[in-house]
């Protein structure tokens, strides 16, 4: 079984800040949904394949996002996925986005697994929580 915790690096760019330098707030969620599509890609599931071979895609449910310290133009951070919780069609992920030893952002992020077809939440199916390393 793979580790919970999937971590990707990141760059801070002049498209991610406001006219300060600092980092946009709706940006540290584009940076954490980069790393849950990594924590499913290293477990050999991208979105792509999950929705046209098993027909469900994953969608945020709700978040809880605490923001601690600012990111700056240049700087390199890292954020990360770990699986908290799984359900039948629910996942709980604990995500942080970090600047060497500082945590800037913190947030629970809850996703539900919905029909391709009608949208209606369904369970993932055993053989991919088997998968995915959670007892089905």
């Amino acid at each position: 079984m793979k580790p919970n915790k999937t971590t990707v690096p990141l760059r801070i760019y002049h498209e991610d800040t406001d006219s300060g330098g600092v980092v946009y707030h709706a940006n540290y969620l584009r940076y954490m949904e980069r790393a849950r599509t990594e924590w499913l890609c290293e477990r050999g599931f991208d979105h792509d394949r999950v929705a046209h071979e098993v027909g469900i895609l994953f969608v945020v449910r709700s978040l809880d996002i605490k923001f601690l310290r600012p990111a700056r133009l240049g700087d390199y951070l890292q954020a990360s996925a770990e699986l908290v919780e799984m359900r039948r069609g629910l996942m709980a992920f604990d995500q942080r986005v970090i600047r060497g030893d500082t945590e800037l952002a913190r947030a629970t992020v809850r996703v539900i697994s919905v029909s391709l077809d009608n949208f209606k939440s369904v369970s993932v199916p055993d053989s991919m929580r088997l998968a995915l390393g959670v007892d089905a």
